[in-house]
């Protein structure tokens, strides 16, 4: 039997994306999709239209005959998890976290 792992929305993994951005400052692509808990082939989509979407950028880097794919958050980006993410997961928390102690 599989070990059932925890879905995570895309909204969460936006967010996560971002704050460990900014945490880091810049981060090359395999540390920040294994930070993350991404998949490179399966996520990949996510972060190509948060590049898309200016929310962060792709800085590459040849080193020799490697190379290098360096992101880093943007001011719209920060904006954006601010604004727009951050006050989303207060309505509606991660399944992990528990809403007893709220009143509804």
């Amino acid at each position: 039997m599989a070990n059932p792992r925890k879905y995570r929305d895309r909204i969460y993994i936006v967010k996560d994306i971002i704050l460990t951005l900014a945490e880091y400052g810049q981060i090359n692509q395999t540390a920040l999709f294994s930070f993350c808990g991404l998949n490179i082939s399966k996520h990949r989509q996510i972060l190509d239209n948060l590049e898309h979407n200016e929310m962060i950028q792709r800085i590459e880097k040849v080193e020799g005959k490697r190379t290098i794919t360096i992101f880093k958050v943007t001011n719209k980006g920060m904006n954006f998890c601010h604004e727009m993410l951050e006050p989303y997961e207060k309505l509606f928390p991660r399944s992990g976290v528990s809403s007893n102690s709220q009143n509804l």
